[in-house]
């Protein structure tokens, strides 16, 4: 009987925590916190819930919390339309890749957990420098831009920021190093990266050509128009991403032990 009791405990607990961290993420959702605009398009951190739900309460928590971030994606498509909000109608991109956040999220920390301090160390370290070699010669190009008047001084600055602020992400993540923090960061990062490349890579497969041309690029080149927004948008989602959920389960694991 006491089992029976526990297990339902159990579950409870974790429906309680999806409805509040699917609460926060259609807040966000619903919202322009959980919106950080990109050019023609909006970087997100709705998806930072379903990475906290995975990682603290396992797979079907996460992929629950997605669900719902995939719903109010949805909805945020139907009742406030942009010129490329059509291509959110469809559940197989506003909706499939973000269920699979949490999967992924979940998996990856279970899988770096597992591996020796060595391994998840130079996994990190090559992935904050794969994305810091990306900033660095995109400001050099913005630098060679910007001589020809081809950009603006905001964006410049914007772009030499960036890089100077993924430096010291890159340097502050292995500080933490010490803390046990390899797991979160790096399932942080495939999570992100699985909503990034999921939605856009749904859209390039389902809608390239007409996606690009509502965005007024050149329908011959989608792969290098969507792989530029992908870029564009998944590197401050990383960022943001890596500091919130890592600050925030370091945070449970000192008041619960969380383990």
């Amino acid at each position: 009987m006491s089992n029976v009791y526990a297990k339902s405990s159990f579950n409870v607990r974790k429906m309680t925590i999806v409805g509040v961290l699917g609460a926060i993420s259609a807040v966000l959702g619903m919202t322009p916190i959980g919106f950080i605009p990109v050019g023609p398009t909006s970087a997100t951190i709705m998806h930072i819930p379903v990475i906290i739900g995975a990682i603290v309460e396992g797979p079907i928590v996460g992929m629950l919390v997605g669900l719902i971030f995939g719903i109010f994606s949805l909805i945020r498509a139907i009742t406030t339309p942009t010129i490329i909000s059509p291509v959110f109608y469809n559940p197989l991109v506003s909706i499939l890749p973000r269920v699979l956040i949490g999967l992924v999220s979940y998996y990856t920390f279970v899988a770096v957990k597992k591996m020796n301090k060595k391994t998840s160390t130079i996994i990190l370290i090559s992935i904050w420098i794969g994305i810091l070699s990306y900033l660095s010669l995109a400001f050099v190009k913005n630098i060679g831009a910007y001589s020809s008047g081809g950009i603006g001084t905001g964006s410049l600055v914007f772009s030499g920021a960036l890089v100077l602020f993924t430096l010291f992400i890159g340097w502050l993540s292995y500080k933490k190093l010490n803390h046990n923090a390899l797991d979160i960061m790096i399932g942080t990062i495939m999570g992100t990266l699985t909503n990034t490349v999921g939605v856009l890579g749904m859209i390039y497969l389902l809608y390239g050509r007409w996606f690009v041309e509502k965005l007024g690029g050149d329908p011959d080149s989608v792969g290098k128009v969507i792989m530029g927004i992908g870029i564009a948008n998944g590197i401050p989602e990383i960022i943001i991403a890596v500091i919130i959920v890592t600050s925030v389960i370091l945070g449970m694991r000192k008041q619960s032990k969380l383990k």
